[in-house]
């Protein structure tokens, strides 16, 4: 097993904060994805592009402004400057098939990685999708019982708005020393 050692070029988490949640499905972005292989963003989609028939719809596609606009605040990071394009993304499948058109000894090794942390996700997942399945069940109990609690709390607001204008309108004894004149 010495070889999995050799082959972790990079650690898991650095992959998997590169993973993305897009249209339904994980994708990652041709920026993270060079920046992993040690090429330029725009020679690996050079690259893509000559080998385009290998990347239907499923396996790579374009973000639109909107989900880039997204995805930028959802990170909350500057390092996006410069692009003059949209990115592409590339689902589990495209990541595999960037292997078949981009044969460094690093982009081997990377891509390998890629798709055991692929393997760990989805195995995380469903391990755990019986906890996401009671956390759904919580969270749409918790949004039945919303109105209910909104209604609890517009009483107790009526309730001491009721009280304070009770209290003002009760007359207030006189504070102070009584002069014998009164």
């Amino acid at each position: 097993m010495s070889d999995n050692k050799q082959l972790s070029v990079i650690p898991d988490e650095v992959v998997i904060n590169k993973i993305y949640f897009i249209r339904n499905e994980k994708i990652m972005l041709d920026s993270d994805l060079a920046e992993l292989y040690g090429v330029e963003t725009k020679r690996l989609n050079e690259q893509v592009k000559r080998n385009i028939d290998r990347f239907p719809e499923d396996f790579m596609f374009q973000l639109t402004e909107p989900e880039f606009e997204n995805l930028k605040s959802q990170i909350a990071t500057s390092s996006w400057g410069g692009r003059r394009t949209l990115p592409y993304a590339f689902s589990e499948h495209g990541v595999l098939m960037l292997s078949s058109v981009l044969n460094s000894d690093l982009a081997i090794k990377v891509n390998i990685q890629i798709m055991r942390v692929y393997t760990k996700v989805r195995n995380m997942l469903s391990t755990h999708k019986d906890l996401l399945l009671k956390f759904e069940e919580f969270e749409t109990k918790l949004a039945d019982q919303n109105d209910k609690i909104i209604a609890i709390f517009e009483y107790l607001k009526q309730f001491e708005e009721a009280k304070q204008q009770e209290l003002e309108q009760r007359e207030r004894p006189k504070i102070g020393y009584k002069t014998g004149k009164e």
